[in-house]
């Protein structure tokens, strides 16, 4: 199984954006040193009281220098925004100064309000990735290549540098609707999964759906499937409970006046029941929290709950959010990081 860590490089309230890069950079050497597997670097906009985490390529970069062992790891790329020869360009890039550590997380975002602040569609969302996808392939894997879309339109273009990696990096997908893991199945590609709307329980369908879309199209074995979920341990039970309470309750709060405020943002699918959803997570109490959407404890108790989500969703591998809600103080976010790679992870080795 393969544990991750996933960051927002967060901005706590009262710090500056120096301070937040600053912090953000000591967990990431944290990790290394206590044999984390992969540092997952999201990609978040227009958030100046949650995250610096806007390039994160760039973050990356800065990442692949500083350490020698940990792979790097975006969460994700949300791949309408980007330019794709720029983004081609700038992970391969990436792949080389990490020498081959660069996994490249790729997703649409379920956010309109970022796709606004760019001048781009969210209604066009899906098309999109779709073209950049493919386009992304293309340069990486062709000495020269011409692509004639709906978007973009490229004659005869030789990427430089071709990836590290062969063919390329590894490519994982964020899915969330019910059509999304039928699609990423059926292409045959790892995927992402969060109980950001939903929760641990919701996940079972869709990876069924998922299997059995792969299954058909003759992609063989199950698929890998990787869980963002917020993760928290103390040495004692108590602890555990109680010192990522007021971060964890802030965060659902926030994020569902953002689910609830998107629910009328143009491109958003009504499907999704996103001002239903919206609400019920800024009335959510804590103890519907801790039994269905994060997993909290002592190293034993998050060690037994993490074996049960492997067995029962077929985990490869988790992305750990181990400050949920940027309050977490620094030093029992790096606790719980080193308890977590010390006291969890040996027990969960395949």
């Amino acid at each position: 199984m393969e544990f991750g860590m996933f960051h927002e490089f967060q901005r706590r309230p009262g710090q500056s954006e120096a301070q937040a890069f600053a912090e953000s950079f000591e967990q990431v050497d944290e990790a290394e040193k206590s044999g984390l597997d992969v540092m997952w670097l999201a990609e978040l906009h227009n958030a100046p009281d949650r995250s610096v985490l806007a390039a994160p390529l760039a973050v990356a970069s800065a990442v692949a220098t500083r350490t020698k062992r940990m792979k790097i790891g975006i969460a994700v790329q949300v791949l309408p925004l980007c330019h794709p020869l720029r983004i081609a360009e700038e992970a391969a890039t990436v792949d080389h100064i990490s020498q081959g550590r660069l996994i490249f997380g790729i997703g649409r975002s379920g956010f309109p309000g970022t796709y606004q602040a760019y001048g781009i569609s969210y209604a066009e969302s899906r098309e999109r990735f779709a073209e950049v996808t493919e386009i992304l392939k293309l340069a990486w894997t062709r000495e020269r290549f011409s692509f004639h879309g709906q978007f973009y339109d490229f004659e005869n273009i030789c990427l430089v540098p071709k990836p590290y990696q062969m063919p390329y990096p590894e490519l994982r997908v964020a899915v969330n609707s019910p059509d999304t893991f039928q699609q990423t199945g059926e292409a045959g590609m790892p995927i992402f999964v969060a109980t950001r709307l939903g929760d641990l329980n919701e996940l079972g369908p869709n990876l069924r759906l998922y299997r059995e879309a792969r299954a058909a199209a003759g992609h063989p074995g199950p698929g890998k499937v990787y869980l963002r979920v917020p993760v928290y341990v103390a040495e004692t039970e108590q602890r555990a409970l109680e010192d990522p309470r007021e971060s964890i309750m802030f965060f659902y709060k926030y994020l569902g006046e953002r689910i609830e405020a998107s629910a009328v943002q143009p491109g958003a699918r009504a499907i999704e029941n996103r001002a239903e959803r919206g609400q019920r997570l800024q009335t959510i109490d804590y103890a519907d929290v801790l039994k269905s959407k994060i997993v909290v404890g002592t190293p034993a108790m998050v060690t037994e709950r993490l074996a049960e989500l492997k067995e029962t969703l077929g985990l490869a591998g988790i992305l750990a959010e181990m400050n949920c809600g940027m309050r977490i103080p620094h030093d029992r976010v790096g606790n719980s990081l080193r308890l977590m790679c010390s006291h969890v992870m040996p027990h969960l080795r395949d």
